[in-house]
């Protein structure tokens, strides 16, 4: 499950919350990419998912991603200000293997567009000429759709049905939840009348993804214009507080799904915070102070490591990562 927020109408930063929404720990690891690392988009770590014609690139930027199981990337930014989140979206269907076209497992589409564009538009050239392959990992398909925006506040939102990809393009795409599709979303959110907020106005307060995508575009609609980057961050987190999922709160035919962390994307001062939800300190980490440079080594933080509070960018160290 999970949500996502665009705040690209202040003065401030191009600011992205989103929340992670899982029955299990994703296991994250937050990890520094340096420029140059070559990729196989049709393994999934030693396990060959794309047989014929799989995507192999070599990444042009350096990124900062949370990881999902080790396998791929669910969430981050790049050095040019370009960030992608991966969320849940149970109808994804990328259609039969079309091996005239190069094969790109789903739990690397996010982290392949990190590391070859600068802005949405680029993004959405790269998708022109590949196809991607489910995969699935601890019992799941890696069935996701995508949100992408860049330091201009320029905004995507990408799914697949039928095997086509279907695109929301234009900065006023700036929610994302799952399941329905983005378009019956839309339609349902068309529906609310949020053009006067008020604390009178009766709000959706479930944790199904209908329910939490009002409640975002409703208090998204009241932020205050912020005066400082601290307040904009806090603007946005404090909204991704209101739509996460407390534990034990059922989500229907899917179980509970507790939210296990909340991130902020600012692509303005590129700085990545992170909030695990059962520790009391929030984390951030500047790009500008990680060594993105073609021959670094790939360095990494725990976010489950106890000790870590506040600006962690010194405490990344070397670490093995499989993709």
């Amino acid at each position: 499950m999970c949500t996502r927020v665009l705040w690209n109408s202040n003065d401030i930063a191009v600011l992205t919350g989103r929340s992670m929404d899982w029955p299990e720990s994703t296991q994250p690891v937050i990890v520094a990419f340096p420029r140059g690392r070559q990729r196989d988009g049709g393994l999934l770590l030693t396990e060959i998912v794309v047989p014929d014609n799989p995507l192999r690139w070599t990444s042009t930027y350096g990124s900062l991603v949370t990881t999902v199981y080790g396998i791929g990337t669910v969430d981050g930014l790049n050095e040019r200000g370009l960030a992608a989140h991966a969320l849940y979206l149970k109808s994804t269907d990328v259609g039969p293997r079309d091996p005239d076209l190069p094969g790109l497992q789903t739990a690397l589409w996010a982290q392949y567009l990190l590391d070859q564009a600068a802005t949405v538009t680029e993004a959405l050239a790269l998708m022109e000429t590949i196809q991607l392959v489910m995969v699935s990992a601890r019992g799941f398909d890696a069935t996701v759709h995508l949100a992408i925006e860049d330091a201009d506040g320029d905004s995507a939102v990408l799914e697949l049905a039928g095997g086509e990809l279907v695109v929301h393009h234009g900065r006023q795409f700036t929610l994302m939840t799952n399941d329905p599709t983005y378009d019956e979303q839309l339609t349902l959110l068309a529906a609310q009348d949020f053009s006067n907020p008020s604390s009178a106005m009766p709000l959706p307060g479930n944790v199904n993804p209908v329910d939490r995508f009002q409640r975002a575009a409703y208090y998204s609609s009241l932020l205050p214009k912020p005066v400082t980057e601290r307040a904009a961050v806090a603007g946005v987190m404090a909204i991704m507080r209101n739509v996460s999922v407390p534990f034990g709160a059922p989500y229907a035919d899917f179980g509970v799904y507790n939210t296990e962390y909340r991130s902020v994307c600012d692509l303005t001062n590129r700085t990545y915070f992170f909030e695990l939800t059962t520790s009391p300190s929030t984390i951030w980490v500047q790009l500008n102070g990680l060594d993105l440079d073609e021959g670094a080594p790939t360095t990494a933080v725990d976010p489950y490591d106890d000790t870590l509070t506040g600006n962690v960018t010194e405490r990344f160290v070397a670490r093995d990562i499989g993709f």
